[in-house]
C-alpha cells in the first residue's frame, strides 16, 4: 500500500497545479488532483507556493480545515467511484449526482467518509466500507 508523507502529499499537489497552470503534460493521478484543484480556488494561493503550503499547520482545535486532507480525500473518492470500490459507491455517488452537481456529491461522500474513518480510528479497527456505502445511499435518499 502507498503511504506518503505529509510532505510528499502537499508537494504532489503543489506540482501538480503548477504543471497545470504552466500547461504541462500531467500525467497518471495528477490529472486528476489538477482537475480538483481546479474546483478549489480557495485553495490556489497556497498551491502556489509550496514552501508555504509545506510548513502550514492546520488544527481542528483552530477551526480550520487541512486543504490537503481535504483535496486527498476528494482524489480518494475519485478513485473509489472510478474503481467501485467499496463496491456499490458508484452507484450512491450516481444517485446523488442525479439531485446535484458532481462535486457536491463528491462533498456528501467527503462527510460519509471522514465519518466512517473516525469512527474506525475510534474503535481502534478497520473502515467499515459498507457501514460507508450505506451513509452515502441514505444521504442520497433524503435528498
Amino acid at each position: 500500500m502507498f503511504n506518503p508523507s505529509r510532505e510528499q502529499v502537499r508537494r504532489f499537489f503543489c506540482d501538480a497545479w503548477k504543471k497545470h497552470l504552466e500547461r504541462l503534460p500531467l500525467v497518471g493521478a495528477e490529472v486528476a488532483a489538477a482537475d480538483i484543484a481546479a474546483r478549489h480556488p480557495e485553495y490556489h494561493n497556497l498551491l502556489t507556493d509550496s514552501e508555504s503550503a509545506l510548513e502550514k499547520e492546520w488544527t481542528p482545535e483552530g477551526g480550520q480545515t487541512n486543504p490537503f486532507l481535504h483535496l486527498s480525500l476528494h482524489l480518494a473518492i475519485h478513485e473509489q467511484v472510478s474503481i467501485d470500490q467499496p463496491p456499490g459507491i458508484r452507484a450512491a455517488f450516481d444517485q446523488l449526482r442525479h439531485k446535484m452537481e458532481a462535486h457536491d456529491a463528491e462533498h456528501v461522500l467527503l462527510e460519509c467518509l471522514g465519518e466512517t474513518i473516525w469512527r474506525a480510528q475510534r474503535q481502534g479497527g478497520q473502515m467499515d466500507a459498507l457501514a460507508y456505502v450505506d451513509a452515502v445511499r441514505r444521504k442520497a435518499s433524503l435528498i
